[in-house]
C-alpha cells in the first residue's frame, strides 16, 4: 500500500491555521487557545489538531516557518549584489525577529522545544558572516566588528520596548543610531 499525497484543501488549511497562528501569536502572545487560532483561520478546532495534535507542535510549527523564512531571506541576500543594502536590510530584520522572541522564549521554555532552534543557530551566523565579509569589503561596515559584536548590538535594539507610542519607531531610531556607529568614520 502507498501513501497518498495531502489534499489540495488539507495543505491549504494547514497554510492557512499557519499563518492565522502565527498573526495571533505575535498580537497576543503564545497562551492564546487554539480555538481562537481555529477562528482567526476559518476553520474548526479539529481541522487545528489534525494537523498539530498538541497547542505545543503548532507553536513549534509556527516558528520554524518563521525562521526558514529569515533563513531565505539570509540566503537570498548573501547573493545580492549590493553587499550595503544586504547587511542593512538582515540586521534590521533580525532586530524585528528578535523583538518578538520574548513570547516564543517563554513558550519554547513551557513546551521544551529548543530543538527548533538549532538550524537557525547554524544557518545565520554563517550567513551573517558571509554578509559582514561583503559589506566589509565594500568598506559598508567598519573593519573591526565581528559576527557576536553584530548579533548582540541587534539583540540590544530589540530590547527597545515595543509599546504603540514608542515601539516601531523607537526601535528604527535606535537601529539608525546603530548603523551610524557600525558605518566606517571619515
Amino acid at each position: 500500500m502507498t501513501a497518498r499525497a495531502p489534499r489540495a484543501d488539507a495543505l491549504r488549511n494547514r497554510s492557512r491555521v499557519l499563518a492565522a497562528a502565527e498573526q495571533v501569536f505575535v498580537a497576543r502572545g503564545t497562551t492564546v487557545s487554539t480555538e481562537e487560532v481555529a477562528r482567526a483561520a476559518g476553520v474548526g478546532i479539529g481541522t487545528v489538531f489534525r494537523h498539530f495534535p498538541t497547542k505545543a507542535a503548532l507553536i513549534e510549527a509556527v516558528f520554524r516557518e518563521r525562521l526558514r523564512r529569515f533563513a531565505e531571506e539570509a540566503d537570498r541576500l548573501v547573493e545580492s549584489d549590493d553587499p550595503a543594502a544586504a547587511i542593512w536590510t538582515f540586521l534590521t530584520l533580525m532586530a524585528e525577529v528578535a523583538a518578538g522572541k520574548d513570547a516564543w522564549t517563554d513558550a519554547f521554555t513551557a513546551a521544551d522545544l529548543h530543538e527548533a532552534l538549532t538550524p537557525a543557530r547554524e544557518q545565520l551566523p554563517r550567513a551573517l558572516g558571509a554578509l559582514l565579509v561583503r559589506a566589509q569589503a565594500v568598506n559598508a561596515i567598519r573593519q573591526d566588528v565581528t559576527v557576536s559584536e553584530l548579533t548582540a548590538l541587534m539583540l540590544a535594539v530589540s530590547r527597545v520596548p515595543d509599546q504603540p507610542a514608542d515601539g516601531a519607531p523607537l526601535r528604527a531610531r535606535v537601529l539608525s543610531i546603530v548603523f551610524d556607529g557600525l558605518r566606517p568614520q571619515g
